[in-house]
């Protein structure tokens, strides 16, 4: 039997090694956040939405989108890359049947360095809109969008390559809500005169 002193000398090693494969491991998945707390939510809500499409069923989706079709054209090029699309959406018939507990449960995994908040939008009237993005310098490597309103409660968490132009495409299919992101046109000569 190999005393403690044999194997203390060895654990700091051990540990490095251990952590250094983890963080190779995980790497791909940083930028995927945990929603499953808020399962709770569907018992109260009138409607809800679950999307959960990992990076094999990613390649599967991209199969059955047709280059013919000028939107499935579009989606197969967005999603190409990535490693997943999560998510989440509750329809309530009052109001308030969500949290400021569970809208921090998901800002809470959005802390930086890792994450930045690109958009901010609060309304009394309308939804408040949170846009959140992964960075390595000027390379996205995922999206999370928080959106509540007084009946409704949505997180979408895009994980992989995200494109922001492209995104904005997406608006309203698999289950992405519409955001509200403007598409950006080029300028014709004569408008810049």
């Amino acid at each position: 039997m190999r005393s403690l002193f044999n194997i203390i000398p060895r654990m700091p090693l051990f540990a490095a090694l251990l952590v250094f494969a983890l963080a190779a491991g995980t790497r791909a998945q940083d930028a995927k956040i945990q929603m499953a707390h808020l399962d709770h939510l569907a018992a109260k809500a009138s409607e809800s939405v679950d999307v959960s499409i990992d990076e094999r069923l990613v390649q599967i989706a991209i199969k059955v989108f047709k280059d013919s079709d000028p939107d499935d054209a579009a989606i197969k090029k967005f999603i190409s890359g990535l490693k997943g699309i999560y998510v989440k959406n509750f329809e309530f018939d009052a109001d308030n049947m969500f949290s400021a507990a569970d809208i921090d449960s998901i800002r809470n995994q959005l802390r930086e360095p890792a994450w930045s908040r690109l958009v901010n939008i609060k309304s009394k009237r309308d939804a408040n809109v949170e846009v959140y993005v992964m960075m390595t310098g000027s390379a996205v490597h995922g999206v999370t969008v928080i959106s509540t309103e007084a009946r409704e409660f949505t997180v979408v968490n895009i994980v992989g390559p995200v494109d922001l132009e492209k995104l904005a495409e997406l608006e309203g299919k698999l289950g992405i809500p519409d955001l509200g992101i403007e598409r950006s046109t080029p300028k014709k000569k004569n408008e810049d005169q």
